[in-house]
């Protein structure tokens, strides 16, 4: 071999100090300093949607509870209480006081109108005899014991 060991020593000396020298002596730095984020990116999600608030949708009246005329009992999106004795009903399905009085719930057998959408879908389909029972919210008046109305004079 052309190279003996010395002066393979020598040239891998002299390559170990050129590199450290050029480390130590380099005033320009290998990389530009980079600057990192502070806080991570923040990726889109795809079901963002839904935060409205909720309807509130229920009854605002208890069994038991003294109403006054135009109180609303329930507030409901579908027909779940039928309005019964002194109750009505708004365009919205709300269910009202006519008159004052005691909020009294009751399960009652459930006849639809003749022709409806009720009794063309859900009638048709229950097996002969079944009945249905539905939830009807009524009012009633306080007794009226010795109050009389002056109607007219004879």
């Amino acid at each position: 071999s052309k190279f003996t060991e010395s002066s393979k020593m020598a040239a891998l000396t002299s390559l170990f100090l050129k590199s450290r020298s050029g480390l130590l002596l380099s005033c320009q730095p290998f990389a530009t300093p980079a600057r990192c984020a502070s806080k991570k990116a923040g990726g889109t999600s795809k079901n963002s949607g839904g935060k409205s608030a909720g309807r509130r949708y229920g009854f605002k009246k208890q069994e038991g509870n003294v109403v006054h005329a135009g109180n609303i009992l329930a507030t409901q999106r579908v027909m779940r209480w039928q309005p019964g004795a002194n109750v009505g009903i708004g365009r919205n399905n709300t269910l009202y006081a006519l008159e004052d009085g005691t909020v009294r719930f009751t399960k009652e057998v459930f006849i639809p109108p003749p022709r409806s959408v009720q009794a063309r879908n859900v009638i048709c389909r229950l097996p002969k005899g079944t009945l249905l029972y539905k939830t009807f919210i009524n009012v009633i008046p306080p007794k009226q014991e010795g109050i009389f109305k002056l109607v007219g004079m004879l």
